[in-house]
């Protein structure tokens, strides 16, 4: 079965800036999904901040193995809802990439539990990707670094947790550096941070960055579910690995609840 992929994109900028409309006359969404239409093991799907429920409806995200996050300018207007659902789903294993101006998004920073904060600069510099960690499966078939030739400056330091793996670390023109692919597990999930990908320049038909993309979400797929990570049920005695015997005070009888 191919790798259920639901790329969202926020589709704000292209409606109203007619350079992102240029770069992007079918929005950023569809572009990253063409982006990933090379590789049979990926199907794509598409939502917009403008869908109902952002496209990202208990069902959609049932059919969801992992979810593309790009959004900049409509953070605020994400329903706490659908950010909460969202979260659930990673938790219980879905993959979830998040580019570029995502590490402001409510999902991103829900959860980081973090500012997610950085410095930043729109001069259209040049952008050189080092791979930091070869061997990693995000990295297959990259060369030592990739270059782009304008994107936005974001600078360290970034304040999010230490991640699991740094694979890629970005120079600008500029002299800045700044960890640009992370990665992080919760509760199930595998979560990859990428960080280019500025709406004024045409990072999204970049083949070099369609490769990076194509490997991050055959990476965070993730087979299983596990909703058994967000729950925390009152297992019985006699339900023990173990034979034990049942003693002492207690708070709780049987498969009673416990406090939430």
């Amino acid at each position: 079965m191919p790798i259920r992929t639901l790329v969202w994109g926020e589709n704000v900028h292209e409606q109203k800036n007619k350079i992102v409309a240029d770069n992007y006359p079918e929005g950023m969404h569809n572009q990253i999904a063409r982006l990933l239409a090379s590789d049979g093991n990926i199907s794509t799907t598409t939502a917009t901040l403008q869908d109902p429920e952002h496209g990202c409806s208990e069902a959609a995200l049932a059919q969801t193995d992992v979810l593309i996050w790009w959004g900049h300018a409509a953070h605020g207007q994400v329903k706490d809802e659908v950010v909460e659902r969202i979260a659930k789903r990673v938790w219980e294993g879905m993959g979830l990439i998040v580019l570029h101006s995502g590490h402001f998004s409510k999902i991103f920073k829900r959860l980081m539990g973090a500012p997610c904060g950085l410095h930043w600069r729109e001069a259209g510099e040049r952008e050189r990707l080092w791979v930091i960690n070869p061997g990693h499966p995000i990295a297959k078939g990259l060369p030592a670094y990739f270059e782009l030739e304008m994107e936005e400056m974001y600078g360290e330091p970034f304040s999010v947790p230490e991640p699991l793996e740094t694979v890629f670390v970005s120079w600008f023109q500029g002299g800045e550096v700044f960890r640009s692919g992370l990665t992080y597990r919760r509760g199930a999930g595998n979560i990859f941070y990428f960080r280019p990908g500025h709406e004024t320049y045409p990072t999204y038909h970049d083949d070099t960055v369609g490769q990076v993309l194509r490997n991050a979400v055959n990476w965070a797929f993730n087979k299983d579910r596990y909703p058994q990570m967000l729950t925390a049920p009152n297992t019985p005695f006699d339900e023990a690995p173990e034979q034990i015997e049942e003693r002492g005070p207690k708070l709780h009888h049987g498969r009673e609840e416990g406090f939430r």
